[in-house]
């Protein structure tokens, strides 16, 4: 099997560098964005080129792994996310948020009750800063359970 990769919308998310900058000062970016909400990653290596960001290190755990993706991948400039050598991925579903999706309308549809929107939410902490803020074409986990 070969390396992970995980599609995102390139046009959205958080805007930490500006089209034009050299892949290596982007991939310092991309890994200060991550360490300064480290899920859980050790070793945490990342490299751009074009609009792929390659994250390597060692995941804690599944948890760790899929917020690492989610963190590169929810950056405006970034369409692609290989995950070389972070582990496996856990049992989590990832979830595209569309135009006019809240928390409370994925929670009810993702895990039958929208009051578990809570839930979603604290499994995203680091792409998701207000829960009330969530935007079309942003990646989210919906962990199982």
């Amino acid at each position: 099997m070969g390396v992970p990769l995980f599609d995102f919308a390139a046009n959205v998310g958080k805007k930490i560098f500006n089209r034009g900058e050299d892949s290596i000062t982007i991939a310092q970016k991309l890994q200060k964005h991550i360490d300064a909400n480290n899920p859980g990653i050790s070793d945490l290596d990342v490299v751009f080129d074009g609009d792929t960001a390659t994250i390597s290190g060692t995941a804690k755990d599944a948890a760790a792994y899929e917020k690492a993706v989610l963190m590169a991948g929810n950056v405006e400039g970034v369409a692609k996310v290989e995950a070389a050598g972070l582990g496996s991925p856990g049992d989590s579903t990832f979830v595209l948020v569309k135009e006019g999706d809240t928390l409370w309308g994925i929670a009810e549809r993702e895990l039958g009750n929208g009051s578990r929107y809570n839930e979603i939410f604290a499994a995203n902490r680091e792409v998701i800063e207000n829960p009330d803020l969530i935007y079309p074409g942003q990646k989210i986990r919906i962990p199982k359970g």
